[in-house]
């Protein structure tokens, strides 16, 4: 239950989620406040942070709705516990460490409030250390290829582009980056939410896999501009991530994936895992090799606990939506022909 709560609905609920990011608050919760319209309110998910952070914000930001969990279960439990106790007609979900812009909120819910088959917007995520850049997660707008793999208008792989304004139309696309998401509060309670099962990482992209399956669209807005610090609770690259993308990227085909060619992708992608890894020994990268056989082994061990979700999701499936779907291989793409740039793609 929240420890702090305004119950008066507003249009537009902003929920800041953080974990001991009391610094990150500090820094980037101003301009959130400054930027409200008036339609919108700021809730602030504190998940069990052990900083002070509840402190700070009771003394510096009395005017915030504040939602204390007592135990943090992971990024998507910090939504899945406070989502129900706020009431809007849409949420904008996003991390402590994105600093936002002046006019970040308007164009998203116009655009969404002229369209209602917009399930889920996303604003341009560009890099807050090289702001010149775009992000690693999110981008000018996400994608996946028909094996799962998930990248971005401006990021695939290890390739970030510069932002010259190359990708900023709206477009419909396959996922929204859970740095900053907005989403009809109708549509995420319909799907389910966030599914625990992640902890973190791939959970945003299950989310909007889910809203393409229940008939929804998915949009980039690129004339909304946020920036995100990234990495601040697992970082790039790490073990733990690794381990986490490989598991949950797993998951996620089996949850959602359309039976067509169901099993010749998912033993396909199992195949590029395991020359992931070989990759990694020959590059002399033991954590990481390591992170990818911890996640297949944990990923086998629950095959049949995931085959049940994957049952359990298809009654939601309601007109499957797959534009944002890549029929290739970004793997293939990238490391063997080279096309490592959105616009070498040829879509």
């Amino acid at each position: 239950m929240p420890e702090q709560y305004n119950p008066t609905p507003p249009k537009l609920a902003i929920v800041v989620l953080s974990y001991n990011g009391k610094d990150l608050l500090e820094k980037f919760l101003p301009p959130i406040l400054d930027s409200q319209t008036t339609y919108s309110q700021v809730y602030v998910v504190d998940n069990a942070s052990t900083d002070g952070t509840y402190e700070f914000l009771q003394g510096k930001f009395p005017q915030v709705n504040i939602i204390r969990l007592p135990v943090n279960k992971g990024f998507t439990n910090g939504y899945v516990e406070s989502l129900p106790f706020i009431e809007a007609e849409y949420y904008v979900l996003i991390s402590s460490d994105v600093e936002v812009t002046p006019g970040w909120i308007e164009p998203i819910i116009n655009l969404m409030d002229s369209d209602s088959s917009i399930g889920v917007c996303q604003p341009k995520i560009k890099s807050y250390n090289q702001k010149t850049h775009f992000e690693y997660s999110g981008a000018a707008g996400a994608y996946i290829d028909k094996y799962g793999y998930p990248f971005c208008r401006g990021r695939i792989f290890f390739t970030v582009e510069e932002d010259n304004n190359q990708y900023d139309d709206i477009r419909e696309v396959f996922w929204c980056s859970g740095a900053c998401m907005f989403i009809r509060s109708k549509v995420y309670h319909e799907i389910g939410g966030f599914d625990n099962e992640y902890y973190a990482h791939m959970e945003d992209i299950d989310l909007s896999w889910r809203v393409k399956n229940s008939g929804s669209r998915v949009m980039v807005c690129p004339q909304a501009e946020v920036y995100h610090v990234g990495g601040h609770i697992i970082s790039y690259g790490s073990p733990a991530k690794v381990y986490r993308n490989y598991k949950n990227g797993l998951i996620m085909m089996i949850k959602n994936m359309p039976d067509q060619g169901f099993w010749r992708r998912l033993i396909f992608r199992l195949i590029l895992d395991n020359v992931a890894a070989i990759r990694a020994v020959l590059t002399g990268n033991a954590k990481e090799y390591k992170a990818i056989f911890k996640a297949h082994i944990q990923f086998y061990g629950g095959f049949n606990h995931w085959m049940k979700k994957r049952r359990e999701a298809k009654p939601m499936v309601n007109n499957r939506n797959t534009v944002g779907v890549y029929n290739g291989s970004i793997v293939r793409d990238y490391f063997i022909n080279k096309k490592d740039t959105f616009g070498k793609l040829g879509w």
